[in-house]
């Protein structure tokens, strides 16, 4: 979402995971996505910093100030605790050494901090879509995929904030199908 709010020009490619191309790995060794080739032959294949990289390359944009020291500090928060649970959440039937519901109230730990702060603004720290947003979204939108009638009758904020950016143009533009990339014969 960052680099088609920021305009950058890119090239996507929609792959296969079940069929990763030799040429995913000749780009990054570890064969994950998000994978970014810059112009100048860097790599980047980290979705934060591919993020960031965007961000810091536009200077047009609003979502990345100064000092974002908090907004790294709530993603980081978010990529390390909050995705661990959301994994055995939606995955119980991996992780059985708790009940389901366990792993959903770890996950509401830190939803609940979202929550409480769309108290004060129509977005997690301000009134305006930032970096915290799009990097935590993805993943809140998994929980509340799990059970959408739970997450929507539990919290009051989140479900809008939710609905806001998923119907905003920029998801929607992100989110359209594409063909699958097929790497060529050399």
């Amino acid at each position: 979402m960052a680099l088609v709010y920021t305009e950058i020009s890119f090239e996507l490619r929609e792959i296969s995971l079940k069929n990763r191309p030799k040429e995913l790995y000749r780009a990054s060794k570890k064969g994950t996505v998000p994978v970014l080739i810059t112009s100048d032959n860097l790599v980047i294949d980290e979705s934060l910093e591919i993020m960031l990289w965007s961000l810091e390359n536009n200077s047009k944009q609003q979502w990345l100030k100064d000092n974002y020291s908090q907004d790294l500090d709530i993603i980081n928060n978010n990529d390390t605790e909050f995705k661990k649970w959301l994994d055995r959440y939606k995955y119980h039937e991996r992780y059985t050494e708790q009940p389901k519901i366990y792993y959903r109230d770890e996950c509401c730990k830190i939803l609940d901090i979202y929550e409480n702060k769309l108290i004060d603004y129509q977005y997690i720290l301000k009134n305006s879509i930032g970096l915290v947003d799009i990097a935590v979204f993805p993943f809140i939108r998994q929980f509340a995929n799990v059970d959408h009638d739970w997450f929507n009758d539990y919290y009051n904020k989140l479900p809008s904030w939710l609905e806001k950016i998923s119907s905003s143009e920029l998801f929607t533009q992100v989110m359209k199908k594409n063909e699958l990339w097929v790497e060529k014969e050399i």
